[in-house]
């Protein structure tokens, strides 16, 4: 009986510790995404004034994490870290740090996305709460929650928040224990976050990609290898450029400072900062029949690796649905589909690839385009996410197995 009572007291503790996260999240993903898109545009409107001082900002990044916390320049690494049991704290810090880094690193011009600092403000704030209330020290389930937390109230994609936190700290291996308190606290930040001022990106797509040949379903295929090896080739870039320069201009001042020179000039002359930022001008000009080239999509890609390898501050998704989408408007028009459709499937599918999971995808295809293409969804992404050999943007995950 006693036990009964201590497993109902720690699943109340749990539950409203999700609904305070959710608040607590939500309230920051709304100043943070707010604050973003706001910097976003006046970078776009004073472009030739901004991105020349790109070298200084990344240096003032630089200082400011070595001045307050070392430690918190490992990023999504200190939540994996957490995570897999390697360590005990996440450095409270690293919030305001993140957040700040990423601001700097936009205003200026630098290619980069979001969702890797609302996942880090999440899981630090959940797992301190955690500590706070004296949860068990050895359980993800906290630190799982903020992670759905920072993710949906950022995207307010709630659903595919749960299942991208639960599947991506190990690949291969749901954490299903956390299911219902990932679930409270991500639709809370979710409704938080919209109610203060922050919209969801949503393209309903009226109709549907029919699979009425195997035709069709072949194109199915060949997109879903396409778009995985594009997140394949992201997360090795990433990872190879990281060591490269790690090895090669060790101190952090002179890496950023010296390699953003070259990096600032080409933002600045390729079309006037088309390839500065989160993507978001991709994303649009894809669904509302804009402008896309037909090598947007790799220029975004090595832009973004090379900004995130030098040491700028910012995540990898949205840059990834960027090339997605761009992608896939080139790729419908080589296979006869809807360019439209192919884009909505890059968007979903290429995330899958650079990340190495399968069901968060998916559900940010439906989430984000409605349900009328569920099937073609889960047959591109499934595809990305088999060919892309357990290559994934986050260098400390695990693969179960």
């Amino acid at each position: 009986m006693e036990k009964k009572l201590q497993s109902f007291i720690l699943f109340l503790k749990y539950v409203s510790l999700a609904v305070l996260t959710g608040v607590l999240v939500g309230i920051i993903d709304a100043v943070f995404g707010r604050g973003l898109l706001a910097i976003s545009d006046f970078r776009m409107e004073h472009y030739l004034f901004l991105i020349p001082f790109l070298p200084l900002a990344g240096l003032l990044i630089t200082w400011l994490y070595y001045r307050f916390s070392e430690t918190s320049l490992k990023g999504m690494t200190l939540v994996f870290e957490t995570g897999q049991k390697k360590r005990e704290d996440i450095p409270l810090v690293l919030i305001p740090l993140v957040m700040s880094g990423t601001w700097i690193t936009h205003l200026f011009g630098g290619s980069a996305g979001r969702e890797g600092v609302a996942v880090q403000i999440g899981a630090t704030l959940s797992h301190a709460l955690g500590h706070r209330f004296h949860l068990p020290k050895d359980s993800r389930i906290m630190l799982i929650t903020g992670m759905a937390a920072g993710f949906g109230g950022l995207f307010q994609t709630p659903f595919a928040a749960v299942f991208f936190s639960m599947e991506v700290i190990v690949a291969g291996k749901m954490q299903y224990h956390a299911l219902l308190p990932a679930l409270i606290a991500s639709y809370t930040a979710a409704f938080t976050s919209h109610m203060l001022g922050l919209e969801k990106f949503y393209v309903p797509l009226q109709d549907a990609v029919k699979i009425s040949d195997g035709s069709i379903a072949v194109r199915l295929v060949v997109l879903g290898i396409i778009f995985g090896l594009t997140g394949r080739l992201f997360s090795f870039l990433l990872a190879q450029l990281k060591k490269f320069f790690g090895e090669n201009l060790k101190n952090p001042y002179v890496r950023i400072g010296v390699i953003s020179i070259p990096l600032a000039l080409i933002l600045l002359l390729l079309y006037n900062g088309r390839y500065s930022g989160l993507g978001t001008n991709l994303i649009s000009a894809a669904f509302s029949d804009g402008n896309i080239y037909t090598y947007d999509w790799i220029l975004k890609l090595l832009l973004t690796v090379l900004t995130l390898a030098i040491g700028f501050q910012g995540g990898e998704v949205t840059p990834l649905f960027s090339i997605g989408a761009s992608l896939g408007i080139v790729l419908g028009e080589i296979l006869g589909l809807s360019q439209v459709h192919c884009a909505a499937l890059g968007y979903a599918a290429v995330f899958a690839g650079a990340t190495n999971t399968l069901f968060a995808p998916v559900l940010i295809g439906l989430e984000v385009f409605g349900s009328n293409d569920m099937i073609p969804f889960f047959i591109v992404c499934m595809i990305a996410y088999l060919v892309n050999g357990n290559k994934s943007i986050y260098g400390a995950q695990e693969v179960n197995g």
